[in-house]
């Protein structure tokens, strides 16, 4: 055995790993550029306007029957459009008591009957 000749294939092998590591990174920035172009051509812009109705996602929303509760309320009336996304609404029939939120919590409400469903919990005693 000669010392020489395996600190020489070490380091070859070394170089191979070496090379093998920045290979696999080109490969997932690649493969992340990709992605991130496919789910950005996904992406719908969101536009409101003054006067549009819009409903409200409720983050905060952990009753236990939520299978059945709708998570989104309103409608709301959008009274005005703030740059970066905030957006002031208020609630039909009560103009004075506006508020401003983000404008992804927002969606535009098409019309309709918003159905909720009530769920009531009845325990028996043993």
């Amino acid at each position: 055995m000669d010392a020489t000749l395996a600190g020489r294939a070490r380091l070859l092998k070394l170089n191979e790993l070496e090379e093998w590591r920045e290979r696999a990174y080109e490969n997932a920035v690649l493969y992340k550029a990709r992605t991130k172009r496919y789910h950005d051509a996904k992406l719908v812009p969101k536009e409101f306007h003054e006067g549009q109705l819009v409903l409200l996602f409720n983050s905060r929303f952990k009753l236990f029957p939520g299978k059945l509760k709708s998570k989104w309320s309103g409608p709301f009336i959008v009274k005005e459009v703030f740059p970066h996304g905030a957006v002031e609404i208020f609630k039909l029939g009560e103009e004075n008591q506006s508020f401003k939120v983000n404008g992804q919590r927002l969606k535009v409400y098409r019309g309709g009957e918003l159905v909720r469903h009530n769920v009531a919990l009845f325990f028996q005693d043993p």
